[in-house]
């Protein structure tokens, strides 16, 4: 029987991340476990997440099977499905694939390396979303050591090529596997994989090159950013390794919903109630919008539902710059408790007959006998 891809099991990419892979598995755990679960095959498809997730979730196992498929992490070459505990007496299959690949990606390049990027989260209001604003974050990273800048010795004296790998990082050895004499390549062990080794190390970093730092930042947050939006901050995330660059600070940005306005990409929508005699007689109002306060004219015979466009009175798009629209949709309210006058108010209206063009006129009439009574 073909297996799934455990990619689409999950239902990620195959160039997601630890974070993303977890949350999917999460989701997906909690939805088909048995003991809550009511869909039809929960426990078989409980039993693709657990095992897609087993092999995805660890960096040797989904490199083999990123290489090879399910024949890189088949179970049942040995101590059955989700096992991966046997391979033919050779321990575990990621060490198999060491004998053969030398440990496939686990090998350090002696060059620079790019810091880690660094993900947050943060949380504005509806209004400083619209207009943009600035906000000051406190963040702890891997920062470059400023005694040593980043080498992570005493003094430049104190940095020597490695004589085991020859500056390489790398050094070549030969196995004997169950497919004969095969050479392979590792991280050099005198080194680390540097090809650099230091005599006297850094009395501030203690040889790594970084410090973990906390340290204040100014965001400056665009105008017009929405919901689930990200902004990059180019080389503010981690310390590179070996003279690499600094890592990427992403921030992603959740904006608190507003009372009264509803986004919608650029344009902004809104519920506005009006009573029973400014929709039928019509009225002018003054509205609300994120750019101050406009005069909009109902007319008469306003129903329900009915849309009005207050045009360039939206958010600004980040992309073409342009101003979106305000949407504002009527909701007319019905009294409630009516005193003595209203109540012989409707009486009269309900006595009136829709029967011709002139319904409003006679309606206006009504308003105008009981006006000051």
């Amino acid at each position: 029987m073909s297996q799934k891809d455990f990619y689409e099991v999950l239902g990620v990419s195959k160039t997601s991340n630890d974070d993303e892979i977890k949350k999917a598995y999460r989701k997906l755990a909690k939805q088909y476990h048995p003991d809550v679960s009511t869909e039809k095959n929960a426990e078989e498809k409980f039993k693709e997440v657990q095992q897609a997730y087993e092999v995805l979730s660890d960096a040797d196992k989904r490199a083999a099977y990123d290489r090879f498929g399910h024949a890189g992490v088949d179970g049942s070459a040995g101590g059955g499905p989700g096992g991966f505990s046997d391979f033919g007496g050779f321990g575990d299959v990621s060490d198999i694939f060491e004998q053969f690949f030398g440990g496939g990606n686990r090998t350090k390049s002696s060059g620079p390396r790019k810091g880690e990027d660094i993900r947050l989260q943060m949380t504005i209001l509806f209004e400083e979303a619209c207009f943009g604003t600035t906000k000051e974050i406190n963040i702890t990273r891997d920062e470059e050591c400023t005694r040593c800048g980043g080498s992570g010795a005493k003094s430049k004296s104190d940095i020597s090529t490695c004589s085991r790998c020859n500056g390489r990082g790398i050094v070549n050895s030969v196995q004997q596997t169950i497919l004969g004499k095969v050479q392979t390549q590792r991280e050099c062990p005198d080194c680390n994989g540097t090809g650099k080794v230091i005599k006297q190390k850094c009395t501030e970093c203690g040889g790594i090159g970084k410090k973990r730092q906390t340290s204040t930042l100014k965001i400056n947050i665009p105008e017009g950013i929405d919901d689930g939006q990200q902004i990059r901050l180019s080389g503010k995330g981690n310390a590179g390794g070996n003279g690499g660059p600094t890592g990427d600070l992403y921030v992603f940005f959740k904006v608190t919903p507003d009372d009264f306005f509803v986004r919608d990409g650029s344009d902004i929508y809104c519920e506005l109630p009006i009573n029973f005699s400014q929709a039928a007689l019509g009225a002018e109002l003054e509205i609300p919008t994120i750019h101050g306060k406009v005069k909009l004219t109902i007319p008469t015979g306003t129903q329900s539902q009915t849309k009005f466009k207050l045009k360039n009175k939206g958010i600004k798009n980040l992309r073409t710059g342009s101003l979106g629209d305000q949407f504002v949709i009527i909701k007319v309210i019905s009294p409630k408790n009516l005193s003595a006058k209203q109540k012989a108010l409707f009486e009269e209206l309900a006595t009136i007959e829709d029967n011709s063009d002139n319904i409003f006129e006679k309606i206006k009439g009504v308003f105008k006998r009981f006006k000051d009574k």
